[in-house]
């Protein structure tokens, strides 16, 4: 009796002692991360999804890599458009209206676009929260980051839920809800290619092509 209450002891001092703390978990994660420079270099994929009233929902897969970027834009589960830039040119070919549209890209939308595929979300993501473990799986922990009284951006949501893969430690998602839109930051990926990211007018032959470049 005395080796099974010792065994059982022993076993309970281990869970103790493996036990993380959500702080810990992100921390870890943020550890397992590329550095910008790092992801400038070798390119990042990730996909935004956005739930609104009355529009529904609208997601976006963003590739990245130095001035290099596509997105595409899904409505209704298919491809609704898709943008390429290369830091001075914008290419935007409507699927629907089978029309690829070019503009120059200004300061303004060329910051816009990097704030929204930028990986930075992720980064520091306690700074101004209090995280906890809301609940946890076989595969992955479900934190809740909820925004403390030190905080006073007033853009930051109020609660967010991230969820980090055992073993691993790499983050899997990212939401939160800013007024009354709900986002979505999932499906991260290390590495781009130079074919999956730039634009190549050939592939789209019978596309009607609209400069309004000066």
């Amino acid at each position: 009796m005395k080796r099974i209450i010792t065994i059982l002891a022993v076993l309970v001092w281990s869970i103790g002692a493996f036990a993380q703390t959500a702080q810990e978990i992100v921390s870890r994660m943020e550890a397992t991360m590329q550095t910008p420079e790092q992801y400038e270099k070798n390119g990042l994929a990730m996909t935004m999804e956005m739930k609104m009233p009355i529009v529904g929902t609208i997601s976006s897969r963003a590739l990245t890599k130095g001035d290099y970027m596509r997105v595409d834009v899904f409505k209704a589960g298919k491809t609704a458009a898709i943008s390429w830039r290369d830091g001075k040119t914008d290419w935007t070919y409507d699927l629907e209206k089978n029309t690829i549209e070019i503009t120059n890209i200004t300061p303004a939308t060329k910051d816009a676009s990097k704030t929204d595929a930028d990986i930075a979300m992720f980064e520091g993501v306690t700074k101004g929260y209090d995280v906890s473990i809301k609940k946890e799986t076989a595969d992955a922990w479900y934190i809740r980051c909820k925004k403390n009284k030190d905080n006073t951006e007033k853009d930051d949501p109020k609660t967010m839920e991230l969820v980090v893969e055992k073993g691993t430690y790499k983050p899997l998602s990212l939401s939160a809800k800013v007024s009354i839109v709900s986002v979505t930051i999932r499906d991260l990926s290390y590495g781009v290619s130079d074919e999956q990211i730039i634009f190549h007018p050939e592939n789209y032959p019978n596309a009607t092509v609209i400069d309004k470049r000066q």
